[in-house]
Parts: structure tokens; sequence; C-alpha cells
């Protein structure tokens, strides 16, 4: 229990939960706001309602939701430290030479997890690709693309098992210690999943939500869950571009 629980007095896990909270609100908010602001400064046709309701989003549109929320994450991030009291991991950043199956790990978990939902053949479940990447070429792909595969393994990590993880196995530091862990893994993996905002997925990101909290957990660093969840990203990426060039 101590790779996960910090064991000081000063950590506040209501407060730090609390800045999650706070941080994801302000981020849909931002995201919110910037995307709406630049359709009007486009004059994109139908405004901001027509955007949100449109099957494929242009380049700018991904962008800048991508930019918005993850500023609420830093800021959660942030709060989680000052006001909460959790202090980062000691060097949770830094790679190890044995971390690169940490990158065969998340190609597993993605080609599993797949698998896993080929009998269902559900109707929306690559809507989230289309309409990210459906109506983006050129430049304004290759910054997407950098930004799912890279970007987002790096803010997600640190704020759903740096910030939410950890806040809740602190939450439930003063419950038998055999259920903190395993109660943390799964309701941070839920709330991973649910706040991609994908019913059809929300099996799947919940699997690859307990996945990384265990790799956190674990390894009590964040590199090895970025690692995976980039390679994770990475093998859909991979996909879409196959998809494009047939």
């Amino acid at each position: 229990m101590e790779e996960v629980l910090d064991g000081e007095s000063n950590v506040r896990p209501g407060y730090v939960l609390l800045a999650g909270a706070v941080g994801f609100v302000v981020g849909e908010l931002g995201a919110s706001i910037l995307v709406a602001a630049v359709a009007t400064a486009t004059k994109y046709p139908g405004g901001f309602t027509a955007l949100a309701s449109a099957a494929r989003d242009p380049w700018w549109a991904g962008t800048l939701s991508l930019t918005g929320l993850w500023c609420g994450f830093v800021l959660a991030i942030i709060g989680a430290t000052r006001v909460g009291g959790l202090r980062p991991w000691p060097h949770q950043w830094r790679l190890r030479v044995g971390d690169w199956r940490y990158v065969v790990l998340g190609v597993v978990a993605q080609f599993a997890i797949a698998l896993a939902y080929r009998p269902f053949h559900l109707h929306d479940f690559n809507r989230p690709v289309t309409k990210l990447f459906g109506a983006t070429s050129g430049a304004g792909f290759v910054l997407l693309a950098l930004l799912t595969t890279v970007g987002a393994p790096v803010v997600e990590e640190w704020f759903f098992r740096g910030v939410i993880f950890r806040g809740l196995a602190e939450l439930g530091s003063s419950l038998a210690q055999r259920f903190v862990v395993p109660t943390a893994v799964v309701l941070s993996a839920m709330v991973f999943a649910g706040a991609h905002g994908e019913p059809a997925q929300f099996v799947g990101l919940a699997a690859l939500g307990v996945v990384l909290a265990l790799v956190a957990w674990r390894t009590h660093r964040l590199a090895p869950s970025a690692l995976t969840h980039l390679s994770f990203n990475a093998v859909a990426m991979v996909s879409v571009v196959a998809q494009r060039i047939h």
C-alpha cells in the first residue's frame, strides 16, 4: 500500500478529488468556449450548434477541444498539489531501460480490446475517430495525430492516474487496506472511461483504465502508464492511416 499512498498527514484526498472535478469541468467549458469563439470568428456554417452535431469536425475544432480540456487538467494537477497536498511520485516521469515492455503492453491491450468488441459489430464504435479525423488532412491531420498519440497519453495519465487514481486511493486509506487499491483502480478506470463520453467504447476504455492504473500502482511512476497509453493510441492511429491509404 505504501506504493500508492503517500502516508503524509498533509495530503487531503477530498481536495485532490475536488481539484480533479473542478479541473475537468473547467476544461470542458474552456474547450466549448474556444471552439465557439473560433466558429463565430470564421463564420462556420450553422455556428457552434451545427459544429457540435457535425459528424466530422474541422481540424481546428479537435485541436481547440483538446487544448481547452487539457488546460483544465493542468489546473487540476496544480490544485491537487498545492491545495490537496498531493506530492508527485519521485522520478514519476523518468524512463528506464526496461520500460519498453509497456510499449508492448499497450499494443497487446489494443488488439485484445478490439478482438473483444468484434463479435458485437457496434454501429457507433468508430464514430469518435470519424468525427475527429474524418474531415482532416495534411498538416491538420498530422497535428491531431501528434496530439492524440503523444499529447493525450502524457496529460491524461498525469490527470487520471496522477490525480484521480491517487486521490481515490488516499480517500480510502482509512478503510480495510486490502480494498483500497482495487477500489481506486476500478473507480478511476470508470471515471476515465466516462470522461470520454462515448457509451459504445465505455467498457473497452474502462478495461484500458484498469490496466493503466495497475501499471501506475506497480511501478510508482507515470512514465510506464503513459508509454502503455501511447502505444495503445499509436496502434489505433496506424489503423486510421492504413484506412486512408487504401
